[in-house]
């Protein structure tokens, strides 16, 4: 028996999706998206990082027109029927707010775009979906907005990745 126990079955489990799969399910994740998945892809499996892009901008996508379309209506309906939900969310909007905006306000859509753009943690589509949310702004323009500043943060990944990878050789 394995010291490594839950790890090595969690290694075994990945190890039955390829690769593509994977990254594309990373790049779906909220915090992460496609801040992990590019450098998973280009470091971690060898992808070429023009597909490494495509495939991880498109996962990065996928979750956002739903939590657009649902957001509200899973809100209403967690804290109409429990506390600590609604609870929770107030926290959630007050921190979004508070932390967008100025710029939200301001620049509305290209300051959604921008904010989505930043290549660091919480400033991602997910974040961004929140953001058009609490700030009630239209879903199809928010939705532009996003993937721009998806495809914007995937260049700047990619490109950081293959600086790295050359950089050391890798």
């Amino acid at each position: 028996m394995s010291h490594l126990g839950v790890a090595e079955d969690i290694a075994n489990l990945i190890g039955f999706f390829p690769d593509w799969f994977i990254v594309v399910f990373i790049s779906m994740l909220p915090f992460v998206e496609l801040r992990l998945s590019i450098p998973v892809a280009i470091g971690l499996y060898g992808m070429d990082p023009v597909y490494a892009f495509v495939i991880s901008v498109i996962g990065n996508l996928i979750p956002i027109p739903f939590i657009l379309l649902l957001l509200g209506t899973v809100e209403k309906w967690l804290s109409s029927r429990y506390e600590s939900w609604d609870r929770f969310f107030k926290w959630l909007f007050k921190r979004t707010r508070d932390r967008a905006s100025d710029n939200i306000q301001k620049y509305e859509m290209i300051g959604l775009a921008l904010y989505v753009a930043i290549p660091l943690p919480v400033t991602g589509a997910w974040t961004g979906a929140l953001i058009a949310y609490v700030f009630d702004l239209d879903i199809k323009r928010s939705f532009i907005s996003i993937t721009a500043g998806v495809i914007v943060a995937g260049i700047i990944v990619t490109l950081a990745m293959v600086g790295v990878v050359s950089f050391w050789g890798l």
